[in-house]
């Protein structure tokens, strides 16, 4: 708490100049006492802050005084006030504040080389409640309940304890405990619906980091074989490590990814250009999925 006052102080005196010890004591419900005590810690830590008596006077700092004298490298203020806008764009707009501040004491304004949004194209407003809401509950460890909208078109409710949110595969996830299945589980935002912050608490703990190689959800994965042909090489580059180029210009691709029903979509996004060479049950499934597409059309 002190830590985080004495730095709002800065902050104070960078926007203000001066302020008494008095309408600081008030602003923090404080002492006096205690204030004088951070100006003088703030002093022996190297900070210019000093006090003026009489009228007029009161707590000031130097003029030109930033924090780049104090703690961090110019490299490193940068990444942090460039992190806090990625932040900011999945918290949606609620590190404007602490931008503003911390711009301030490091006296930047070059840090606006870079601009994130996580948001999607769509519906944008209701995935910035279903967030918020979901951070207060972690935050809170308070159980939710919701109603889930599966890959396979299922619908069912939910009673889990939160325990944090991810973002992986240009998606964003709930990790939680789930009540209903007795286990841990990924559930997409964007599938989450009438979220219910109960009044119930949970005491359980995440472990980290949750994506790792050897990650409890190894077994959900599938090794898939696939031919995609040149047309689709800019693709290739982006999307894949593990590939080698045939004679006639196509490409084969080993690669790992979730099992889902999403999977057929993924791979119906490459058009003619690609075909399932392993393993044989997706390929059947894609094939059969086909013909039920080619009879919407008949």
């Amino acid at each position: 708490m002190q830590i985080n006052r004495m730095f709002e102080i800065i902050y104070i005196l960078i926007d203000k100049k001066t302020v008494t010890a008095r309408e600081l004591a008030q602003r923090f419900e404080v002492s006096g006492r205690t204030i004088y005590r951070d100006v003088e810690i703030l002093s022996s830590a190297g900070i210019p802050i000093f006090m003026k008596k009489g009228k007029g006077g009161g707590i000031s700092i130097l003029d030109d005084f930033v924090l780049n004298k104090a703690v961090l490298t110019e490299e490193e203020k940068t990444d942090v006030l460039s992190s806090m806008k990625a932040v900011g764009a999945i918290n949606f707009n609620a590190t404007d504040s602490a931008l503003k501040k911390l711009s301030s004491l490091f006296g930047e304004n070059n840090s606006d080389w870079i601009e994130v949004d996580f948001s999607s194209w769509y519906n944008s407003k209701k995935e910035s409640e279903t967030f918020n809401d979901i951070k207060s509950a972690i935050l809170s460890k308070k159980i939710i309940n919701f109603t889930y909208s599966s890959g396979k078109s299922e619908s069912t409710s939910r009673e889990v304890e939160p325990l944090k949110l991810c973002f992986k595969g240009m998606s964003r996830y709930l990790y939680a405990y789930c009540r209903l299945r007795q286990d841990f589980r990924f559930f997409k935002l964007n599938r989450i619906k009438n979220i219910v912050i109960t009044e119930k608490y949970f005491e359980r703990i995440v472990k980290s980091p949750i994506f790792k190689d050897d990650n409890m959800f190894r077994d959900q994965y599938i090794t898939l074989k696939l031919k995609l042909s040149s047309n689709m090489e800019f693709r290739i580059y982006d999307e894949f490590d593990n590939y080698t180029r045939e004679p006639d210009g196509s490409f084969i691709i080993q690669t790992v990814y979730p099992v889902g029903e999403w999977l057929f979509a993924y791979i119906a996004s490459f058009g003619s250009n690609c075909e399932v060479l392993e393993p044989l049950d997706i390929r059947n499934a894609v094939k059969e999925e086909l013909k039920k597409t080619m009879n919407n059309y008949l």
